[in-house]
């Protein structure tokens, strides 16, 4: 089976509403029109990338590129997980990415996301962040997640700030001439362990430990084992 070649296919994480994994290829196709149909409004700005002003079907095979890359030039050193996020009626609604560079040693994580403009505004994007933060911290183990937004993109300050994310700086960029500025937010291990915002119970993991190597990280010991099986792991 494919997913004994790559395991990080048969890894699941579900939430109340959402579950969250990578896409087969069928799936692709839609997944690329919701990109397509837009992800932001003409005249906003909260990525590098700008899509509403390139044609449709050049954003749907970027989409489509861009899942095949990263699992393409994937390392356990420096990896990038793109999920699909699925709602509970299997329609495809964005994707949220949970990324590191040499994870084994500094045991940081960052996210990005982005969701069909049809789907904003309905606490999805909470959810997925969520979602994530479960898998980084609950079973990949990681000390710090991290997360990053232009100023002028509101949603993704106001989900980091909900979820306990504290500030961490910020970064200056060039893009045609103007100055973009982007807000850093960090979030601890121990900050996450003390919120109780939604029950854990309420997030779970499937397909996690045979991708635990390509995630930089050793085999799990017993103990270890127990504690991803309580996450559904």
């Amino acid at each position: 089976m494919i997913t004994e070649l790559w395991p990080l296919l048969g890894l699941r994480l579900r939430t109340p509403r959402l579950e969250l994994r990578l896409p087969t290829d069928d799936e692709l196709p839609a997944l690329a029109d919701v990109a397509a149909r837009g992800v932001y409004r003409s005249g906003e700005r909260p990525f590098f990338s700008r899509w509403p002003e390139r044609p449709a079907a050049e954003v749907a095979r970027t989409v489509v590129q861009q899942q095949w890359r990263k699992r393409g030039v994937w390392t356990p050193a420096h990896w990038a997980l793109e999920l699909a996020v699925f709602n509970d009626s299997g329609q495809i609604l964005g994707t949220q990415e949970i990324r590191a560079k040499d994870f084994a040693e500094l045991r940081e994580v960052e996210s990005s996301s982005w969701l069909g403009v049809e789907h904003q505004g309905q606490g999805y994007g909470t959810e997925m962040r969520e979602a994530i933060l479960h898998l980084a911290f609950g079973g990949l183990g990681a000390a710090y997640a991290l997360s990053a937004s232009f100023e002028a993109n509101a949603a993704s300050q106001v989900v980091s700030r909900k979820l306990g994310y504290v500030p961490d700086g910020i970064e200056r960029d060039v893009q045609d001439g103007q100055v973009l500025l982007t807000r850093r937010f960090r979030l601890s291990r121990a900050d996450w362990e003390k919120r109780g915002d939604r029950p854990r119970a309420q997030f779970a993991i499937t397909g996690l430990e045979p991708c635990l190597e390509l995630f930089g990280i050793a085999l799990p010991s017993q103990g270890r084992k127990a504690d991803l099986l309580c996450t559904g792991g």
